[in-house]
């Protein structure tokens, strides 16, 4: 009512007289008509604008419900002010409009594992557009991207398919790698036993060849009277044996005779001498 207005920062008055705009002042203290001139303030700080949530088709025609958050600041206060009716929904609208146009060239799951890509894009889409409104967006912000009950639905059954798919899968080759490694284990098991039974086997060949080996070596160097003495032990053992009647071959009845042990044997008699031989 006196015709003083104070500009604060970060504002800009815009004068208008008789409801014309006149022009622009700074921030301070401005003086004025009243009644003729009035001085309107617009605010040049950087402000926030969340976009309620709206519906976008995907390129695969599914339903999701985007949310947005942006932020912008005016850049020319006369534009803002008079060349538009509302510069806030106007830019808001633009915005919504590229977002449809970039998700709808996306199917479902390129979207919601995108929203990176879409920032930026709609980003680089906007660019200067929103100047026109004296408005420029600082930034854009998708904060949520859901899809329709119907299709969340739809997801979790796929997505419980696909764990319980994986599970079986894991499950069987599970089994299958415990089969292989149990046979692997039963099979190194015969392997092994197959081949210390050779061993074994081929240990006691080699001990039998080796002892008939000695024995004819030394019966080849035997002398005559060292079988002699043989088998005066032998017919020793046989005289305190209980047999009352003993085999002799006719043909070396002459040599037994010989032998001083067999001879008492004969006279005794122990021992009958015989051209053929005796059963008992």
């Amino acid at each position: 009512m006196f015709g003083i207005r104070i500009v604060r920062q970060n504002n800009e008055g815009l004068v208008e007289t008789l409801g014309k705009y006149k022009h622009t002042v700074l921030p301070g203290i401005h003086f004025y008509l009243p009644g003729i001139q009035k001085i309107r303030t617009v605010s040049l700080a950087m402000s926030p604008l969340a976009l309620p949530n709206y519906s976008v088709i995907t390129k695969d025609n599914a339903d999701v419900s985007a949310s947005l958050t942006l932020n912008y600041h005016v850049t020319n206060a006369v534009k803002y002010q008079y060349e538009n009716t509302d510069s806030v929904e106007s830019m808001a609208q633009l915005v919504r409009g590229h977002l449809r146009d970039i998700i709808g060239r996306m199917d479902l799951n390129q979207a919601l594992g995108s929203t990176a890509k879409i920032n930026q894009e709609l980003a680089t889409a906007i660019g200067d557009l929103t100047d026109t409104y004296g408005i420029n967006v600082d930034r854009t912000n998708i904060d949520e991207l859901t899809p329709s009950k119907a299709i969340q639905s739809a997801m979790d059954k796929q997505l419980t398919a696909d764990r319980e798919r994986i599970a079986a899968i894991a499950k069987a080759e599970g089994e299958a790698k415990s089969i292989e490694l149990t046979t692997k284990a039963k099979n190194d098991a015969l392997m092994a036993t197959a081949t210390a039974q050779a061993t074994a086997t081929r240990t006691r060949a080699d001990a039998e060849k080796y002892r008939i080996d000695t024995v004819n070596s030394s019966l080849g160097s035997a002398t005559k009277e060292f079988f002699e003495n043989q088998s005066i032990s032998a017919f020793s053992d046989l005289a305190n044996s209980p047999a009352n009647v003993v085999v002799v071959p006719s043909d070396h009845v002459a040599d037994l005779g010989q032998i001083p042990a067999i001879g008492a044997a004969l006279k005794t008699g122990l021992a009958t001498p015989s051209a053929a031989p005796v059963k008992k």
